[in-house]
């Protein structure tokens, strides 16, 4: 029997045994589909038969290849285990957890519990998209937000996994005629300026969520400010400019303002948790195993009926929600459900 086996031809052999395709293999491996079937070859090679019967239309496992799937994948299991051990000393996990009241933060302490052994560095610097650069340069490991607002390009360096659907709401003045609602319907904030974000590039995917839900509700956006820094900023200038502000049901206190869940429809943010592709760390296991607890227990992933998300969210979650005659179309940006 051959020996040390390349556990990067196993990874390829496994990859197309499970798409049964070679295209679809080597794009979630992140490989040309000419250095894969090389790999599957050399490994066929290796142990001197064919792994695979192959034709124009269609890539079957020969009876060889069926044998050795399942000892394939024990050995690639273990050489994960092995890694994972290895991490764990590694290096303090940067986390943006977005705002000290944020989905992020409740994720971030569960993981604190979860491991205490674990070195967690938190940040608080609000916007996916500024974070993103941020993963992708290196300088941060994890951060919290809205992927479908991010560009394809940023997206493939990146892996994300939805955790939560926060309500989103709105920030009004005491003194405004809605305030004292409990909750607002949209039709209510027609004629008005709300801000989100709108020239600050970090926040980029909320200004375009805004944007969406705005269209067709005659609900505007306040035009481009400086961006804002610090809770302590962005109160005084909040309150000095009178503002509404479209929120999440996460939100700061702000003294002299109300914070009020939209509905008409019920709108949802989509909030995932999001890494570099390809990190192995402890830290990022135990934040995975967070979110899935703390989502279990609040039914995060729950959407309410009469909810609300842009169709760009719904095709990056993957819409497994029910059946396509139980989503009623609200404009071509969004969808109701």
């Amino acid at each position: 029997m051959p020996r040390d086996t390349d556990p990067r031809l196993l990874r390829a052999f496994v990859a197309v045994a499970d798409e049964l395709h070679f295209t679809r293999a080597a794009a979630r491996l992140f490989v040309a589909q000419q250095a894969l079937s090389r790999d599957v070859r050399r490994l066929e090679e290796h142990f001197g038969a064919a792994l695979f019967v192959r034709t124009t239309r269609h890539v079957a496992l020969t009876p060889e290849g069926e044998r050795l799937l399942p000892y394939a994948r024990r050995v690639l299991a273990a050489h994960e285990e092995l890694d994972a051990v290895a991490a764990r000393d590694e290096r303090p996990l940067t986390v943006d957890a977005g705002a000290p009241v944020a989905t992020g933060q409740r994720v971030l302490d569960e993981a604190r519990r979860l491991a205490p052994e674990l070195e967690f560095v938190a940040r608080y610097h609000s916007g996916l998209t500024g974070a993103a650069a941020e993963i992708l340069a290196g300088r941060l490991d994890v951060s919290f937000g809205r992927v479908a607002g991010l560009t394809p390009a940023v997206l493939a360096g990146l892996d994300h996994r939805l955790i939560r659907y926060e309500r989103v709401a709105v920030l009004l003045p005491e003194d405004h005629r809605s305030a004292r609602l409990p909750r607002v319907p949209l039709d209510a904030l027609a004629g008005e300026e709300l801000y989100a974000g709108a020239g600050n590039e970090e926040t980029a995917e909320w200004t375009d969520y805004a944007r969406l839900l705005f269209a067709g509700r005659g609900i505007g956006l306040v035009p481009p400010f400086p961006r804002i820094e610090g809770e302590a900023e962005f109160v005084r200038v909040v309150r000095a400019r009178g503002w509404s502000v479209l929120a999440s049901e996460e939100f700061v206190a702000v003294p002299g303002m109300v914070l009020r869940p939209l509905v008409d429809p019920v709108p949802l943010s989509p909030v995932s948790l999001v890494w570099r592709r390809g990190l192995r760390h402890p830290g990022l296991d135990a934040l995975l195993d967070a979110a899935r607890r703390k989502a279990g227990a609040g039914r995060w992933l729950e959407r309410p009926d009469g909810s609300w998300l842009p169709e760009a969210d719904v095709r990056v979650a993957g819409d497994g929600r029910g059946s396509a005659g139980g989503r009623r179309p609200h404009g071509p940006r969004g969808q109701n459900l």
